[in-house]
């Protein structure tokens, strides 16, 4: 079967993070029991404790907090300090019980993550130094769009069904009260329409803050790497939506000549237009882009602002 979803991580450490965050993305209200029978700790590590791969950062700490050294100490405020750990969809903070990941352990979880469909990319090596860490990508593949997270609650025909009730209880009190002879009374029920954020609007509001973190360089229009990853996210959501339309706006501060500015913002939306369709095949009918220079400056009061210098994703 086709891989649903491939990691991208510095360190073995962070890859293997990443490969279960993969999993709780395509299962999203997976238990702490779940990810454990998923991925068993004795599949990693040789041992005749009861552990899981995965505690709960409470449990970690009090097991941080027995140990006779304080390098589990360290351990468990840096992977604090660096958000080395994962969160439920019951607000459960998770962390790892291995402190680090082999070649044996970390050949061992890439396989057991195929079983899953997710594949991991030939990772990077960490940055060294202080303050630096590693980090990991998520990148869907073949089409795939990972479910959305729903509260668990009433069935909505179980909330429609008392609602009824409720009516009927109130009317039969009413008649109870002002008696037979009284005149019918008309309760008026106001309807209440909740309009919810599609998935699509809120993944590309999502890839539209990347995009803008993945800088141009300054006064070129040319897309680097990072952008183009981006842009591969937001080809899966558009070639997955072909009814979406959406125009690719250009943005520049107030800084330098206007003219230039103008013509360097619609460069911008342009190429990034070019290479959704060129490169990733999506329908030129589905985007438009333009350039607007420094004429709609979202930072007014410092026209020089760095925030000014933006690219807007509006879906028409």
């Amino acid at each position: 079967m086709a891989s649903k979803v491939r990691v991208y991580a510095k360190s073995q450490k962070w890859a293997a993070l990443g490969i279960v965050d993969a999993y709780l993305k395509m299962y999203p209200h997976a238990t702490l029991e779940d990810i454990n029978k998923a991925f068993p700790r004795n599949l990693f590590v040789q041992t005749e404790d009861n552990l899981g791969l995965f505690v709960t950062m409470a449990e970690k700490a009090k097991m941080a907090a027995a140990t006779a050294t304080d390098f589990d100490d360290k351990q468990l405020e840096e992977w604090k300090r660096t958000h080395h750990y994962l969160t439920l969809a019951d607000g459960t903070d998770i962390a790892f019980t291995v402190a680090m990941w082999t070649k044996e352990m970390f050949d061992k979880i890439t396989e057991q993550a195929k079983l899953y469909d997710i594949e991991i990319a030939k990772y990077e090596a960490a940055e060294k130094g202080f303050g630096k860490r590693g980090e990991y990508k998520l990148e869907y593949l073949n089409g795939y769009v990972p479910p959305v997270p729903t509260k668990k609650g009433m069935p909505k025909w179980l909330l429609a069904l008392i609602a009824v009730l409720g009516l009927a209880v109130v009317a039969l009190l009413l008649w109870l009260l002002l008696g037979k002879k009284a005149e019918p009374q008309i309760v008026e029920v106001e309807k209440v329409v909740v309009v919810h954020d599609t998935l699509y609007i809120q993944q590309i509001a999502e890839i539209e803050k990347s995009f803008n973190a993945a800088q141009f360089e300054q006064g070129k229009a040319e897309l680097n790497e990072e952008a183009k990853f981006v842009l591969h996210d937001l080809a899966k959501v558009l070639n997955a939506h072909t009814d979406i339309k959406l125009t690719i706006k250009g943005h520049t501060s107030a800084e330098g000549d206007a003219a230039f500015n103008q013509k360097l913002s619609e460069a911008r939306a342009k190429a990034a237009v070019d290479f959704l369709v060129e490169r990733e095949g999506v329908a030129v009918e589905q985007l438009s882009y333009a350039g607007m220079g420094s004429s709609e400056l979202k930072n007014a009061d410092n026209p020089m602002a760095p925030e000014n210098r933006r690219t807007e994703f509006i879906i028409e």
